[in-house]
């Protein structure tokens, strides 16, 4: 049967795609880590990589099997932490993904109440867009999270904890950055910069969504997956974007926050985990922050 050693070299090869790389990464040299690839694929009876002399690429088997092995390397690291905090007496250990955005103003407040009520209980951030957040969800690489959609929910609970309004960015010197509250209308033929659709997809299926239901035509000159990098850009006057009220904490010189014309418009942020996940500091925590955050949708 392969060990845990095994694995590291296997994943280290596969996110390296390079023998010299992976063997510099886990501090030994390349024939000892050929060996013990050429080991693993032996107890597995399973080809993992295509080698030749330019590249290594991975076989499809390898690809699935690099899911489970880093899931299995998770889990030992996890039952390591969780036996030395114990033998420390310590009671808990919990590893919270999170938007940027949700970093802004949200995070900071949860991690005062929990941090004040669960101090026995440490939490390690982990920043990730919420596609990576789900798939770290389902790897039992993170705990819990604070993202944005509510999609691929197989074995994944749910629970609104904060709702804000969208708010018109705009350097102020625009011709929208005073007088009457901006509305959809007033956005025609503006150099939009909107949200990247793979990393940024929740805001950026928003504002697609509110343009499209209007009839607006758009003119996007940017698209973009970080909150702060779109208010870097309209500070240098290249558009206008739709940015969650918590950007306010970003303080970017030359911008104005506006308020928007439209009563619908909020981006919700949800706390997610795994059923399934046999982390005990979790249900504490779950439960501290639905006492004091929840809101009902």
């Amino acid at each position: 049967m392969y060990d845990l050693k095994q694995l590291e070299c296997f994943v280290a090869v596969a996110e390296e795609l390079n023998f010299r790389h992976a063997a510099k990464r886990l501090f030994m040299t390349q024939p000892p880590l050929s060996r013990q690839i050429k080991l693993l694929e032996f107890e597995l009876q399973v080809v993992l990589f295509i080698r030749s002399s330019r590249s290594v690429k991975l076989t499809p088997a390898g690809r699935v099997f690099l899911q489970e092995a880093r899931r299995l390397l998770h889990l030992a690291r996890h039952a390591a932490e969780t036996a030395q905090r114990i033998a420390h007496g310590d009671s808990g250990l919990l590893h919270l993904g999170f938007t940027a955005s949700s970093g802004y103003s949200f995070l900071p407040r949860l991690l005062n109440k929990t941090n004040t009520l669960l101090a026995d209980i440490d939490v390690v951030l982990h920043e990730m867009v919420t596609k990576q957040q789900m798939e770290a969800l389902h790897a039992h690489e993170i705990d819990v999270s604070l993202l944005r959609v509510t999609r691929d929910l197989r074995n994944i609970e749910v629970a609104l904890v904060a709702r804000e309004p969208m708010m018109l960015a705009v350097p102020r010197k625009h011709r929208l950055a005073k007088g009457r509250t901006p509305s959809l209308q007033d956005l025609k033929d503006e150099p939009f910069i909107t949200y990247n659709p793979v990393d940024g997809k929740y805001f950026f299926e928003m504002v697609e969504g509110l343009f499209q239901s209007s009839g607006i035509d758009t003119n996007y000159v940017q698209r973009i997956s970080q909150i702060h990098s779109i208010l870097a850009l309209v500070s240098a006057r290249q558009g206008v974007a739709l940015v969650p009220a918590s950007a306010r904490a970003l303080h970017f010189d030359g911008i104005l926050l506006r308020n928007f014309r439209h009563a619908q418009l909020f981006a919700d942020l949800f706390l997610a985990w795994r059923k399934d996940n046999p982390n005990p500091a979790l249900p504490h925590f779950r439960s501290l922050v639905l006492k004091h955050f929840a809101i009902s949708s």
